[in-house]
């Protein structure tokens, strides 16, 4: 079918200048509606894969990769030989004991719901970056018996409360007073406050020294469970059973895909729906292909006929206006890709400008916890839309060349 005499002819047609201007502006348009289409994709995708890294990021600098507890709800007893255990394992970069309590954070009339953990400030270093999201204060004024707190900065506003203040830490256990059974409550002054840019930490988390923690929930010398830090987070799944096993299968093991599983499914839901929306610009424009070569084929009527009289097979003649369309889609393909390329690299330069150029902030700091727009451009998102766009033109071209070779030898005698 792609006889060198039909591509030389198809390529002559598509750089010729045509009679019908008409005809010439569909091609044009067609061109830079498949380049649009392609840009706005692989912006778009870059932009939500930054959005998604930034995510991830921002969560996992405080959860664990996978995190080890007693399947029956209890403590841990022999946690430093567990720790031991899952160091030895060559996957595990870094192991860290806590307790996690729900309670309730009270100051004054202000009473929050929060989860408080309780860790080791230096062990916990290996497992989290809480370090470094400090705003005031340090980890390591979490000293034992002291009953210090860091506070995340949305539930220090709430509680109206800052370092050098007291705040009353109410727990599920109960005690047995003359009074009858009352919750076991403990006053905590806040040691320090950290923002890490997500609400689920900045206004429902806060953090004790592990001992003080065990001694909350009568645990004794116990924790509620081990937070393990893998060398590849991608493998957290297969990891955490290998490592279940060597345990004996005695402890639960859950890793961060079970925690979070139904945010990052609505994230990669959220990408999937908007490809789709996003790449039917490029099968608006990869239809033009269509009318721009049905009214090729009515120009072109008297040569196709002449070719046919002059023994060009009818697979040949479909090819010429297969190869036409063809190169439509591919220039128009081509520049897409490299100007989505372009632009993805340098999203947050442009958004930088238009907002200086017309006086608007897009995102607030204040708001959004970011101040630049992220982007993260994936070389298989790349492909898979030039692919696409591509396969989409191609597909495009088959009904009018197969009209073309419907023409019959005996229709030149028409224009002669």
């Amino acid at each position: 079918m792609f006889h060198p005499l039909s591509l030389y002819i198809g390529l002559r047609y598509t750089r010729a200048k045509r009679r019908n201007h008409f005809i010439s502006f569909i091609s044009g348009t067609s061109m830079v509606g498949i380049a649009l289409g392609i840009v706005a994709l692989i912006v778009v995708l870059s932009v939500m894969n930054g959005f998604h890294k930034e995510i991830r990021q921002r969560i996992l600098a405080m959860a664990s990769h996978a995190t080890l507890s007693d399947p029956y709800g209890g403590g841990i007893t022999d946690w430093r030989e567990v720790l031991g255990q899952v160091r030895a394992n060559p996957h595990v970069v870094g192991a860290a004991p806590f307790v996690e309590i729900q309670g309730m954070l009270a100051s004054g009339a202000q009473v929050s719901g929060a989860v408080v953990r309780a860790i080791e400030p230096v062990e916990e270093d290996e497992v989290a970056d809480l370090r470094r999201h400090m705003v005031s204060g340090s980890v390591d004024d979490l000293v034992d018996g002291e009953f210090n707190i860091v506070l995340g900065r949305d539930l220090a506003n709430y509680l109206g409360v800052g370092p050098g203040d007291k705040v009353t830490v109410v727990t599920p256990q109960v005690s047995s007073t003359p009074v009858g059974v009352m919750p076991r409550l403990k006053r905590f002054t806040v040691s320090g406050i950290f923002a890490v840019g997500m609400a689920d930490y900045d206004r429902n988390a806060a953090f004790i020294h592990l001992a003080d923690g065990a001694r909350l929930m009568s645990l004794g010398e116990g924790v509620g469970g081990v937070r393990l830090k893998l060398d590849d987070m991608w493998q957290a799944p297969r990891l955490a059973r290998e490592i279940a096993y060597e345990l004996g299968g005695v402890y639960r093991l859950v890793d961060w895909t079970q925690v979070h599983s139904n945010f990052f499914s609505a994230l990669a839901m959220e990408k999937r729906m908007m490809s789709i929306i996003l790449f039917l610009i490029v099968a608006v424009a990869a239809f033009n292909i269509v009318s721009t070569l049905v009214m090729v084929v009515t120009d072109k009527q008297s040569d196709i006929a002449v070719m046919r009289t002059l023994g060009m097979s009818p697979a040949r003649v479909m090819g010429i206006f297969m190869v036409q369309g063809t190169a439509i889609g591919l220039i128009g393909t081509v520049v897409g890709m490299v100007a989505g390329v372009i632009l993805a690299f340098n999203v947050e330069s442009v958004v930088a400008g238009i907002e200086g150029l017309f006086g608007i902030h897009f995102l607030d700091p204040d708001i959004y916890y970011i101040s630049e727009l992220p982007s993260d451009v994936h070389l298989s998102d790349v492909l898979r839309v030039g692919g696409g766009a591509f396969l989409m033109s191609v597909l495009a071209t088959l009904y009018p060349a197969w009209r073309a070779a419907k023409t019959q030898p005996a229709e030149a005698l028409r224009y002669e």
